[in-house]
């Protein structure tokens, strides 16, 4: 007569690990005590900043148009903040100091804003960027609408991302090459050249006159920018390389402590450059922008944090705000105090260069006026 088989023993026997593993228990939410203002302090920022470039190119615009109509009525002075969008210029002009010990005589304040721009990225990692730089204000709105428009924003797969940031990098190195092989009587010739005397009437001309390659350029970073968070600035932007450098050297960084943390992942979801927040104790690369979106989406009390390296103080945001508008607006009085702000260039020299900035042809190597 057959045994009958019993359920059970057959599915001990199929099943020998079927047994129900202990859950890990959920860490418990301790919430904020206050909440987070740290993208209106910022936004706030860039609102500012933004109005203020505007500001200089209205203010530039008119003044070389003032040289193009011979109409010197308003007697308008060149503000010499627009320098700011100059960083070869600066790049140039900071080596000259360091060869020779003087403060350049044309576009010196190109040379104090980089200074400045690449101190506040040493100090408060890559924050020129999001809370300054009025190029990746424009580039943070452009995919903030293309979210609200596809309810999404693209992601590039790894294996095309990683290369694509590496194009920064490339950009950067061939103009700190360019400028790295240039000696200190070939910067000053080049900054005495017709050229370099109207440098940022030529940038100002290549957007009034655009061409049809520029206009299809700019359209198409344009439309990237609204798919892909921040492309310009992750992939394309040389200024932005630098900066990331710098901070990479920054005693400031994203602090992320473990025992607070409940492992929600909102922080890595926030942040603009995909960042693994979530996963580091520390973030500390060249790709985070001081933006604190991480921080502002921790719904944890003390779990995410920016603070200085060796310590368990955070930074508050007023505090990084402070020491950015320090940063900025001291070197600017120092730069205007001392008398190195403004290009010394008569006005006789601008009414001959500026109607005529169209035939003004960059100088190459070997040319005499690099040598003058």
């Amino acid at each position: 007569m057959a045994t009958q088989i019993q359920p059970e023993i057959i599915l001990q026997n199929v099943h020998p690990f079927a047994a129900k593993a202990p859950s890990i228990p959920k860490k418990k939410l301790v919430r904020r005590l206050q909440a987070d203002v740290s993208q209106r302090v910022r936004r706030g920022f860039q609102f500012v900043f933004l109005l203020w470039n505007v500001y200089l190119g209205a203010t530039f615009y008119f003044w070389v148009r003032q040289f193009e109509t011979d109409n010197f009525k308003t007697s308008l002075v060149r503000p010499a903040g627009v320098e700011g969008w100059l960083p070869i210029a600066g790049m140039m002009n900071f080596k000259y100091f360091l060869l020779t010990g003087h403060v350049p005589a044309m576009h010196p304040a190109a040379m104090f804003l980089l200074i400045t721009f690449v101190s506040v990225a040493f100090l408060f990692r890559k924050a020129f960027c999001s809370w300054l730089c009025p190029v990746g204000t424009i580039s943070e709105y452009l995919w903030r609408a293309g979210r609200k428009v596809f309810r999404r924003n693209f992601q590039l797969p790894r294996s095309i991302d990683i290369p694509l940031r590496g194009l920064k990098y490339v950009l950067m190195g061939f103009f700190v090459w360019a400028v790295s092989t240039m000696s200190a009587r070939a910067i000053d010739g080049f900054m005495r050249s017709p050229y370099g005397v109207i440098t940022d009437v030529k940038m100002l001309d290549f957007f009034r006159f655009m061409g049809e390659t520029g206009a299809i350029v700019l359209g198409v970073l344009v439309l990237a920018s609204i798919l892909v968070q921040n492309f310009w600035c992750r992939y394309l932007c040389p200024y932005g390389a630098l900066l990331g450098l710098a901070a990479l050297f920054s005693p400031m960084r994203i602090r992320r402590k473990a025992s607070a943390c409940i492992d929600c992942g909102k922080c890595q979801k926030a942040c603009p450059s995909h960042l693994p927040v979530d996963k580091l104790v520390t973030t500390k690369s060249a790709e985070c922008t001081g933006c604190l979106e991480c921080v502002a989406a921790c719904p944890a009390q003390d779990a995410l944090q920016m603070s200085p390296a060796n310590t368990r103080r955070h930074t508050p945001v007023w505090a990084m705000a402070l020491g950015i508008a320090i940063l900025l607006f001291g070197m600017v009085g120092y730069a205007k105090t001392s008398g190195h702000w403004n290009t010394s260039v008569p006005n006789y020299v601008y009414r001959q260069l500026v109607p005529h900035a169209d035939q003004a042809s960059h100088p190459m190597p070997g040319d005499p006026a690099l040598n003058d």
